[in-house]
């Protein structure tokens, strides 16, 4: 078989003729080419929104006393309430981003991996895990990218577009979070969506017209169709698992537009960086929301910025959107939290105590189902890292630079654990990868997971060779983690507890999902690949029987890997739930003019990927804050809002439950 990865023929550009008599006209072309390009700049909608300036921020503090809204992070649900917040002119928006621009290398899809890991990333750890999980990754710790740039984790996610399971909310509104069943919250999929492929926009799951555009990757590699294949011979539906039904295999969809990352800050603030009601500070890192100890009221927030700490109040809100890592760290910090860990590491005083970074969740499974094919089809570092693959990328917005993060499959299937295996309500989710750990050499995915030296001998030979991998990720997880703070200074990182495996229930499914794979891979149209599976034994499983359950065990526990999903650290639920954080409206109970709107939110992780929900979660909740202050007469530009006084329209909700946290889990090991 001849290679799938041709060549791009470009036409060729003959010389410039007709010189200029002279110096005046020929500075004229490049003089109309540099307005051109301003002009251009000035009307993009993907121009970057750029940086307030410390000017404006003083004039806002000392003219109007702050903002009315301080949005806290801007990623995927930051970018969503900025430009909800400020629509109309009618409220001041102050949002709060730790980092800075993307680049364009986070344009591009396919370097997805290669963003983790540098300035752009957070990198956080987890703990070890000794005997669970991680076993085979450097010092036995998973590696926890979270995006520290305007447009937060969707610049250095893997774009794809996934909403989850009709049931995951309406499992929430029965749980007491009325407003929040799937009838509630498709409009709100709806609403921000673009989608550009016309098969889906014609149907009610579907729309045109959001911010966010949606569609395929222009380009595949043949291994993608047989891996959707694969799937209908073994009885499941090509199908579109954002549609009616999740069950089946599809080709992903993504957030991509013209063959590039459509990011959040593409999407929902480079349309609006013109507001003037809006202010961008970028590089600024939040340290405490600023809370008055007597009633309790958030009404500002303490940030550094350029070697300078500043004090901002907000007349209405605070919002944090900061992510289910650096929302409960900033909470903690502020003295909303579990009263005993505060007190362990001196917080005070404590404003309420809550049941702060508990109920960390995360979508987790294993990279080490790899295979071979004896066919060029696969992204091979060699074969797509060419000057024809980036002539193509740039310009036709076509090419192997295109697929997102390199991820050309998804599947949804039930193992035997699954609460009921004939409803529409599959435990696992497929990643189909069209490479392998040796697919670069170990450039990228060696160092993105952090792979230690024995496990990394056991793909090297696979370096530059053609194959695929299957990753299983485990939609419910039964486990749970915990962030607590590494200490009461906000410049230390807060401690992550994956908590893998805690819950032996979800090392059943997994190993089921494995299992699952290998037959999988034992089709016609990955046997007409001659897909071969890797079968070097792990290292640390040697003593196991190869394709035994406590090999499969052994495997999954060793290269066990993060899909980057955290979510639940500030739990909804109603007031009478020991473990909520938030109310139904996202309000931080008990402690008035704070809410948390991110992943964090979340009472149970949805059943796929998070960049969707959480964007879904931004447009309700924003059309929640001006439900709650509509009607309240607008505030003079020189009246400002007492330090202590909450002057909201509502009530602000209270617990009826005391905090489900009374101390670490058996599962932490202390710091």
């Amino acid at each position: 078989m001849s290679s799938y990865f041709t060549s791009v023929t470009l036409p060729a550009v003959g010389p410039l003729s007709g010189a200029a008599p002279s110096a005046v006209s020929a500075l004229l072309p490049v003089a109309l080419l540099a307005a051109t390009l301003l002009l251009r700049h000035l009307r993009d909608p993907e121009a970057p929104p750029g940086d307030a300036g410390d000017r404006r921020l003083l004039l806002s503090r000392r003219r109007r006393g702050g903002y009315d809204f301080i949005v806290v992070g801007g990623g995927s649900a930051g970018a969503v309430l900025a430009n909800r917040l400020s629509e109309g002119g009618r409220w001041t928006v102050l949002l709060l981003e730790a980092g800075g621009q993307e680049t364009a290398m986070s344009d591009v899809p396919a370097a997805a991996a290669y963003l983790q890991g540098g300035e752009m990333d957070w990198g956080f750890r987890a703990e070890p895990q000794p005997g669970r999980a991680c076993l085979g990754l450097r010092e036995g710790r998973c590696r926890w990218p979270r995006g520290k740039v305007i447009g937060g984790s969707s610049v250095l996610n893997y774009m794809l577009y996934v909403r989850g399971n009709r049931r995951d909310y309406d499992g929430w509104e029965a749980d007491g979070n009325k407003g929040w069943g799937y009838r509630r919250v498709l409009p709100y999929f709806l609403k921000s969506e673009d989608n550009r492929n016309p098969y889906l926009t014609d149907t009610k799951y579907h729309s045109r017209g959001g911010y966010l555009t949606v569609q395929e990757a222009p380009w595949r590699t043949p291994l993608a169709a047989a891996f959707v294949e694969a799937g209908v011979e073994m009885g499941f539906e090509n199908r579109d698992a954002n549609g009616e039904n999740q069950t089946g295999f599809m080709i992903p969809q993504g957030t991509l537009r013209r063959g590039n990352r459509c990011s959040a800050a593409k999407a929902f603030l480079s349309p609006v960086r013109h507001r003037r009601n809006l202010h961008v500070a970028l590089e600024s890192v939040a340290t405490k929301v600023l809370i008055d100890p007597q009633t309790r009221v958030a009404y500002g927030v303490r940030f550094r910025r350029k070697g300078r700490t500043w004090a901002m109040r907000a007349r209405k809100e605070v919002v944090l959107a900061a992510g289910a890592i650096n929302s409960p760290q900033l909470l903690m910090l502020s003295g909303v939290g579990p009263a005993w860990h505060l007190e362990e590491k001196g917080v005070a005083p404590l404003v309420a105590d809550l049941p702060v970074g508990e109920n960390l969740m995360d979508h987790y499974g294993t990279g080490a189902m790899v295979f071979t094919v004896q066919q060029p089809v696969s992204l091979v570092q060699t074969r797509y890292e060419t000057l024809d693959s980036v002539l193509r990328y740039f310009l036709f917005g076509t090419g192997a630079l295109t697929v997102p993060g390199g991820v050309e499959g998804l599947a949804w299937i039930s193992t035997k654990h699954a609460e009921n295996p004939g409803d529409d309500y599959p435990d696992v989710e497929f990643h189909f990868i069209s490479g392998n750990p040796g697919s670069d050499a170990g450039r990228s995915l060696r160092e993105v997971l952090g792979l230690n030296d024995d496990v990394w001998r056991m793909y090297r030979p696979m370096t530059h060779t053609d194959g695929f991998s299957v990753i299983p990720m485990i939609l419910r997880p039964k486990s749970r983690g915990a962030v607590r703070l590494g200490s009461k200074s906000p410049r230390q990182a807060p401690v992550i507890y994956a908590g893998y495996f805690t819950d032996g229930r979800d090392m059943d499914v997994l190993v089921d999902a494995v299992k699952f794979i290998v037959r999988l891979s034992e089709t016609k149209p990955f046997r007409s690949l001659d897909a071969t599976y890797w079968e070097t034994p792990m290292p640390g499983c040697e003593h196991e029987q190869m394709h035994t359950d406590a090999y499969w065990e052994c495997m999954i526990r060793h290269y066990t890997v993060t899909i980057y999903h955290y979510s639940g650290t500030a739990k909804m639920g109603p007031p009478g739930d020991p473990g909520a954080v938030v109310d139904p409206r996202l309000r931080v109970y008990g402690v008035p003019g704070l809410r948390v709107v991110d992943a964090s939110a979340f009472p149970r992780v949805p059943s796929g990927n998070t960049n969707a929900p959480v964007i879904m979660l931004a447009e309700r909740a924003s059309d929640l804050i001006k439900e709650d202050w509509a009607g309240t007469r607008r505030r003079t530009r020189r009246r400002r809002r007492k330090k202590g006084a909450y002057e909201g329209p509502t009530k602000w909700p209270e617990k009826t439950a005391g905090s489900s946290s009374r101390g670490p889990s058996d599962n932490e090991r202390r710091p």
